[in-house]
């Protein structure tokens, strides 16, 4: 995992997209019958990529906890089938101030997740959820590192808020597994390709 956490920073300058508001007002998801259970996040071995800002644990764990309760708690979600989460910060990367237009170092972060099925008393993923999300570009950060705009605080907030979206997503893609009868074809395919192939292929890439 340190591996991973140290191509962050390469990676990060190769995605853009929109800027998240405070609130969450995306359009509800198709999430079966999804209520949200126990929202556990917990970074025992919490690293720290090169090139970034210090940031405080405990207060990375609320934000991403926050975040999930935002995105998928009653308030969005209210049905029948409760999910209870697992969630890991394996890593991460807040930029500092670099230097606009040639170095422009973003933030990131890496988590693992699993999702409990509480009638089951199982977990519904044997192999955790990798998730590896970046920061939203504002438009001031489009020129520079965030760092020169955003307090620390204000990054973890954006990427706890960006990996909150990609869970939902996640639950999204699953949803034929979360209602009351689930068929034997839907409960075989439910539940795959929780490695994030893609980003092991774009770090091996910045590694050579």
């Amino acid at each position: 995992m340190f591996r991973l956490v140290a191509c962050i920073v390469a990676l990060a300058a190769l995605v853009s997209c929109t800027a998240p508001t405070k609130d969450v007002t995306d359009e509800v998801l198709d999430l079966g019958d999804f209520v949200l259970g126990h929202n556990i996040v917990v970074a025992p071995d919490i690293q720290k990529g090169p090139l970034s800002r210090e940031a405080d644990t405990e207060a990375f764990i609320a934000s991403m906890k926050n975040a999930i309760d935002a995105r998928l708690g009653a308030s969005r979600y209210d049905g029948t089938r409760l999910v209870h989460f697992g969630v890991n910060i394996n890593g991460y990367a807040l930029a500092q101030k670099g230097v606009p237009l040639l170095l422009q170092p973003k933030s990131a972060i890496i988590l693992t997740v699993t999702a409990w099925d509480d009638r089951a008393g199982a977990k519904f993923n044997e192999e955790a959820k990798e998730i590896f999300v970046l920061e939203t570009f504002t438009g001031s950060s489009l020129f520079a590192s965030s760092g020169f705009s955003m307090t620390a605080e204000e990054q973890m907030a954006n990427l706890t808020y960006n990996a909150a979206r990609q869970i939902e997503k996640w639950m999204h893609e699953n949803r034929a597994c979360l209602v009351d009868e689930v068929s034997k074809e839907d409960l075989e395919n439910c539940w795959k390709d929780n490695r994030n192939e893609e980003m092991r292929r774009q770090l091996e890439e910045q590694r050579n």
